[in-house]
């Protein structure tokens, strides 16, 4: 009898989905990468999800982010996320977390109940504390390097992090990590060179990058498939 992952075992074959449903993968920043991540993890069967992210959907995240829509404005990313799941597949177990992952929230989060976990965060200092903490407790990670300020979605490549080029977050990865005695990493980065944002926008804390619809999404369809291929 065929049901919604008929197409999914005629590819992969039913011990493959049973590895799926079993497994229980962390996604940390459900925006553009992340929340593309989601979906593609969600409809090839995993059957526990946490999503971590405290942001809410704002009107510029309209024109990349899946979750956002006009309906989605002002919930919490991982709520509209775990929402869109339910609608996806019902069975899916679903943890949204409304929290940033950093010194402070690190210890209220057991590592070691995640069979995998995505990192689609954008801040260094939470990418670095996330991969230290998965280190030390022998939990696989993947690492989204930078998606802003590109427009090649075919520039994407897997790789150690000591293997990569062009990327200046890769690059500044590499190098802290070394600091730290890391010395791997599995990451998805790009080899485009960043362009400069035709118009720039600022806040008081950092410049906005720009970013268009159709490279997050791509790298983060990579990096679930990254997760799927390296669960089964």
């Amino acid at each position: 009898m065929p049901d919604q992952y008929t197409r999914t075992r005629a590819q992969l074959g039913t011990p493959a989905l049973d590895v799926l449903r079993r497994a229980h993968v962390a996604v940390f920043g459900i925006g553009g990468v992340g929340g593309q991540a989601v979906e593609v993890l969600a409809r090839s069967g995993v059957g526990e999800l946490s999503l971590f992210d405290s942001d809410t959907v704002a009107l510029s995240n309209l024109n990349r982010q899946l979750v956002a829509l006009h309906s989605t404005l002002g919930q919490y990313k991982v709520d509209a996320m775990a929402a869109r799941i339910a609608d996806i597949d019902p069975t899916i177990i679903v943890h949204a977390n409304r929290m940033f992952y950093n010194a402070e929230t690190a210890p209220d989060v057991d590592l070691t109940q995640f069979d995998y976990v995505l990192d689609c965060i954008d801040t260094v200092s939470a990418k670095l504390l996330l991969i230290r903490c998965c280190k030390k407790d022998g939990v696989p990670i993947l690492c989204s390097m930078g998606a802003a300020n590109k427009l090649d979605p075919t520039a994407f490549r897997v790789a150690d992090v000591s293997e990569t080029k062009i990327c200046p977050l890769a690059k500044v990865m590499r190098r802290e990590l070394k600091k730290r005695g890391i010395t791997a990493l599995k990451v998805v980065y790009s080899e485009e060179e960043p362009l400069v944002p035709a118009q720039l926008e600022t806040s008081a804390k950092r410049q906005t990058p720009g970013s268009v619809s159709f490279v997050p999404p791509v790298a983060g369809m990579i990096l679930a498939s990254v997760v799927i291929k390296d669960l089964i």
